[in-house]
């Protein structure tokens, strides 16, 4: 490693491409000294992504094997796979393989970077974390972090504000979760369906990875949660929509949840139910397209059968939940005493109402 602050990013995909932006637009505010990324695979129509990404200051690292394709589509590469891990401070991982990854690069490479991050459902990659949950657990001497899913950072802030709604300690009776999640991503051609596509419950305890993730989420906080969430897939591009219904450990009044959900910083409220207009106020208004709040809730679906049951739903916002967590993660470890003034410059897209 050298005596730079370098962030290497892997993978260029729907999390990989606005992550390199972000740290390659932002690199001087954050002490950022170069931005280094990492794809697998050559391709002519990824070519003017690539370029677009090297010529913004972000230099390229492929596998030493197709370096040559690379070239040939007209592309600067500048290092190696493993030559951009050992010359990094933090290597973010945005691919499907992180464990992966992990066994064949980052565990030989313990003396270089000083830490490593997966995204999503790699879970067993390290210690789970979500900006503005479990922030107090999470130092830079921690070697591994899974940043975990958006849909997982939705619950998640959910069960942390309405659990927390009369202030103090975290009450949580039981929480069930209905991840309605998109098809695919705007930017990608493949595994649209026709149709909504129920999920498996995979996991007798918890359902999904969600909920488990959320689980093991609080408990890095010394919380155990009996929390429990199934999975569709529906036929749509726009936003994962997330149905709730949490028991709270106390009684309170329908107004004084929607005072909670107002007042937590990374909710974004909202008086609108459709999915498009608020991925469009994101394309307008967000950075990359992005909300990087944790999630949008129109307040007009809540409602409370009894003093002690919150029911409705909500929206996932994409992945700019996820961008957020990484972002922090990386400032925290290139200095953890300028992480807050740092992040700063991102909080204009940290809505509040939309």
């Amino acid at each position: 490693m050298t005596n730079k602050n370098i962030v290497h990013v892997v993978g260029t995909g729907t999390i990989g491409e606005p992550l390199i932006g972000l740290f390659n637009t932002f690199k001087d505010a954050w002490g950022v000294d170069e931005v280094t990324f990492h794809k697998r695979t050559p391709s002519s129509e990824d070519r003017a992504k690539v370029n677009q990404l090297i010529s913004h200051g972000a230099r390229l690292a492929t596998d030493d094997d197709s370096r040559d394709e690379f070239a040939k589509l007209g592309h600067r590469v500048s290092y190696t796979a493993e030559e951009a891990i050992e010359r990094a401070t933090v290597v973010v991982d945005c691919t499907p393989a992180g464990n992966e990854n992990k066994a064949k690069y980052y565990d030989g490479a313990r003396n270089g970077p000083r830490g490593f991050l997966a995204q999503g459902s790699e879970f067993g990659f390290g210690k789970p974390y979500a900006r503005g949950i479990n922030d107090e657990v999470f130092t830079p001497d921690e070697k591994f972090v899974q940043v975990v899913s958006c849909n997982t950072h939705n619950i998640s802030v959910l069960l942390k504000t309405l659990g927390c709604a009369k202030g103090g300690d975290l009450r949580i009776d039981f929480g069930q979760f209905v991840c309605m999640r998109r098809a695919n991503d705007v930017s990608d051609r493949k595994d649209f369906i026709a149709s909504p596509e129920a999920g498996k419950h995979d996991d007798p305890e918890f359902g999904t990875h969600h909920a488990r993730d959320a689980f093991h989420l609080f408990q890095t906080l010394g919380k155990k949660l009996h929390i429990f969430s199934s999975a569709i897939k529906l036929n749509t591009q726009y936003m994962h929509t997330l149905w709730f219904d949490i028991q709270l450990g106390f009684d309170t009044k329908l107004e004084e949840v929607k005072t909670a959900l107002r007042s937590n910083p990374r909710v974004a409220v909202t008086g609108r139910r459709s999915a498009n207009q608020i991925f469009s106020f994101g394309r307008d208004h967000g950075y990359f397209g992005r909300i990087f709040s944790q999630t949008v809730i129109p307040l007009s679906t809540l409602a409370m059968p009894n003093p002690r049951k919150v029911v409705g739903f909500c929206y996932t916002p994409q992945d700019g939940n996820s961008l957020l967590s990484s972002v922090a993660a990386t400032l925290r470890y290139l200095d953890e005493n300028k992480l807050e003034e740092r992040i700063d410059v991102l909080r204009p897209y940290i809505f509040r109402e939309i």
